[in-house]
């Protein structure tokens, strides 16, 4: 059961398998992702109900010690996140487009929460860390006043901690931007 999302970022991609495989002898969830990402760090990102990810992402906290620079835990996310993560997300047509980015994973999976929770839009992906230099990014699209209302619940959330890079909408994307971006 997805109800909970938590994420371990680490320094060290040594330890950060071995906090993956530590994580996933603790409790029942599913692991998302467990990969190296830029600029030579690790990211475990895992899923499953509450309880389990909590006590899954303690133990990988303790297990990765000193190397942990980041850690995320949403006990009850929207459950647009995990399409949009997975890039599962089947959009026909696009309305309005807004996009944040953001110097952290965590802080995009927050921000997309937050989006998601506030507003009537529909999260096309999610994109973390993976050739962006350790940022993340994501989009989303809906009627104009949707996209406006669920970016400033985002903005509100990326900029803690100043995480915020940037942040667009677009109210009438071209036809050949959806094109390459679903």
């Amino acid at each position: 059961m997805r109800e909970a999302i938590g994420l371990i970022e680490t320094v060290s991609i040594a330890i950060g398998i071995s906090v993956t495989d530590e994580m996933a002898k603790t409790a029942d969830v599913e692991i998302l992702e467990s990969t190296a990402i830029c600029p030579g760090k690790y990211m475990v990102l895992i899923a499953g109900d509450v309880s389990s990810v909590e006590s899954s992402l303690k133990r990988g906290v303790e297990t990765g010690g000193a190397v942990v620079v980041d850690t995320l835990f949403i006990p009850h996310v929207h459950p647009q996140i995990f399409p949009a993560i997975l890039g599962a997300t089947e959009v026909e047509n696009l309305r309005a487009l807004g996009v944040v980015e953001t110097f952290t994973v965590a802080s995009s999976i927050l921000a997309a929460d937050a989006a998601a929770k506030a507003a009537g839009v529909t999260l096309l992906e999610i994109r973390l860390a993976k050739g962006l230099g350790g940022k993340g990014f994501f989009t989303m699209t809906g009627e104009v006043f949707e996209v406006e209302a669920a970016m400033d619940a985002a903005l509100e959330v990326a900029k803690k901690g100043g995480n915020l890079v940037r942040s667009v909408v677009i109210p009438r994307p071209h036809e050949k931007l959806g094109g390459s971006i679903l």
